[in-house]
């Protein structure tokens, strides 16, 4: 199971987060993801993600952002297991971020943002330096410690 408790989201952004993937009051077991996007023919669909992509992305959370093309992915849904609800982990509005997780914070990096988010709030050049972000292998949302050399 991906572990947040021992990292610490730093948000410069106005990103509103929620912390629901890994909250403690269900069992720590995959739930079920379910993705809100525009397909080529213009409209939105919803699609349910497969059994083995649900374990996938419990514990690798941030991947649901690299999933669909740039500009596909609206929403993202995740009913915790032993819950009846879908919850709303990732909000997009026209190209505004509006809501996130705090594991999927946790683990996107600047890479991802900057191939895939670009023309987003999540491309913060402010926030990149907040957290000492200097490649696009460094997590945008949590302390980058650089290497010391000699």
């Amino acid at each position: 199971m991906f572990e947040l408790k021992n990292l610490d989201i730093i948000n410069t952004t106005d990103i509103r987060t929620v912390n629901i993937i890994n909250n403690d009051h269900y069992p720590a077991k995959p739930g079920k993801f379910r993705f809100i996007s525009k397909c080529k023919a213009g409209y939105m669909t919803c699609t349910d993600a497969r059994d083995f992509d649900d374990a996938r992305l419990y514990n690798n959370p941030e991947s649901v952002l690299s999933r669909y093309k740039k500009g596909a992915l609206h929403t993202v849904e995740y009913k915790p297991s032993g819950s009846d609800n879908y919850f709303t982990v990732f909000a997009k509005k026209g190209n505004k971020i509006i809501m996130m997780d705090e594991a999927i914070m946790a683990g996107l990096d600047v890479g991802t943002i900057n191939g895939i988010w670009y023309n987003t709030n999540l491309m913060d050049t402010e926030q990149y330096r907040f957290v000492g972000a200097k490649t696009w292998a460094d997590k945008a949302f949590v302390g980058n410690k650089q290497p010391v050399t000699a």
